[in-house]
């Protein structure tokens, strides 16, 4: 039994106390009590070892400090939280490989809503900058209206200085292209679904990137689903808060987070279940949501989420139903996003397409892609963020062909951006195979 259940007397450690009261990490988190993850932290540093930020940056203290010291520290004296919780990546490493189960992301994500609400200046050029990275849907929605125009101004070398003179965004990298025709205004004019049943229903969290930058993988999900007989529909979504997370902007998550989750929960009780094409968007409804918020419903929402491929796994014979099929021959580099490592999804793009005829797949390994959604995008950050990619570039240049494979699509971008090469979804060559 850990001294978290039965936390010792303080003045005579080797005596248990039954009861305690319980001792908040962050005053404002009401509803949170962290002590017993804090407490089961026995100091192994096995999340150091793990940490992508920390390899690269002797000056990042790590998750150790970031999560159960600063606890500690919170707990012993008003200490003030540390500016390097701004340095974590979010990519929830940490979490993974924890002997003990600390909340580690979770203590992460607190800490930073607190620095950002108490120590970083509203009209900052980093806050202003993180403000808006967070929100990228909010830009998109404006973007996507006059697509080719936003896609023009973006990519010019002006545009490039000013964001990152102004703003502090990388002009090292290309900005996304918005789709001439956002995933959501396909879904409308096919009319929504098309097939109905009341036995196979799911909800699709297509996220922001599927939605204004990458309507084929959201069309592959609903085309692949409908071939297996799943009715499916497409509620009224916001972000899924992923970047918000990452860079302390907790209101907006919850915000965005409120709507979301009133929007699906009512569908469970239909029978549908909920899945994502994006694994980071999978990851915050299913641990971060009722990690952080107390929502009507969250649990029903966390509960009932999938990541696509995995949902398909679980209830379709997949690989049955590739046996006969072929695709037209390709050499994929795969790369297991952070969020799908931490769900146990890393090697199931890899165990479903290594037998399926024209395609060979390779795993270019456990490394980080570096890029962890808006941490790349950052002018500060942009170098780290390269050198947290190197083992993933070089593994990737060292296997068969030039294609990459990933299910997160700012992993996506970083591979492009240091390989060259085109990367594809999954869900974009089961599609194929099934057509």
């Amino acid at each position: 039994m850990s001294d978290a259940e039965h936390p010792a007397d303080e003045s005579n450690p080797n005596v248990a106390q039954d009861d305690f009261e319980p001792v908040q990490v962050f005053p404002e988190a009401d509803e949170m009590d962290l002590r017993p993850g804090a407490d089961n932290c026995y100091k192994c540093t096995t999340c150091d070892s793990a940490c992508p930020v920390a390899e690269v940056d002797d000056e990042f203290p790590g998750p150790k400090f970031q999560g159960p010291e600063q606890w500690r520290l919170k707990r012993k004296s008003d200490e003030d939280i540390d500016a390097s919780v701004m340095d974590c990546s979010n990519c929830m490493r940490c979490d993974d490989v924890c002997p003990s189960s600390v909340p580690l992301s979770q203590m992460h994500n607190t800490a930073r809503g607190e620095f950002v609400d108490e120590r970083m200046e509203k009209l900052s050029r980093e806050y202003v900058r993180n403000r808006i990275l967070a929100n990228y849907r909010t830009m998109a929605e404006l973007g996507s209206k006059v697509p080719r125009l936003t896609n023009f101004v973006m990519g010019l070398g002006v545009t490039k200085l000013f964001n990152e003179k102004v703003l502090g965004v990388t002009s090292e990298r290309e900005f996304p292209e918005f789709a001439a025709q956002t995933f959501r205004e396909w879904w409308n004019e096919r009319g929504g679904p098309q097939v109905r049943d009341e036995q196979k229903r799911v909800a699709y969290f297509h996220g922001c990137y599927s939605n204004y930058n990458t309507p084929e993988v959201g069309k592959a999900l609903v085309r692949v689903f409908e071939k297996f007989g799943y009715e499916v529909v497409v509620p009224v979504q916001r972000c899924s808060g992923t970047p918000m997370f990452a860079n302390g902007m907790l209101d907006d998550a919850k915000r965005a987070a409120g709507i979301n989750v009133e929007n699906f929960s009512g569908l469970i009780a239909d029978g549908y279940d909920i899945v994502a094409s994006c694994t980071s968007c999978s990851m915050s409804l299913k641990q971060e949501y009722p990690e952080l918020f107390d929502l009507d419903g969250i649990e029903d929402v966390s509960a009932h989420t999938y990541e696509a491929m995995e949902y398909l796994r679980i209830h379709e014979d997949l690989e049955g139903a590739l046996a006969d099929s072929s695709v037209p021959e390709q050499s994929y580099a795969y790369h297991a996003p952070c969020h799908a490592r931490n769900q146990g999804l890393d090697r199931q793009a890899v165990e479903l397409f290594r037998e399926l005829d024209g395609v060979e797949i390779e795993d270019v390994g456990p490394s980080c892609s570096g890029i962890s959604g808006t941490y790349g995008w950052k002018e500060e950050k942009y170098e780290k963020s390269m050198k947290i990619g190197e083992e993933m570039f070089e593994h990737m240049h060292h296997a068969a062909g030039e294609v990459g494979m990933t299910e997160c699509p700012t992993c996506s971008m970083q591979m492009e951006h240091g390989t060259g090469y085109e990367i594809r979804h999954p869900l974009q060559v089961l599609e194929e195979a099934m057509a």
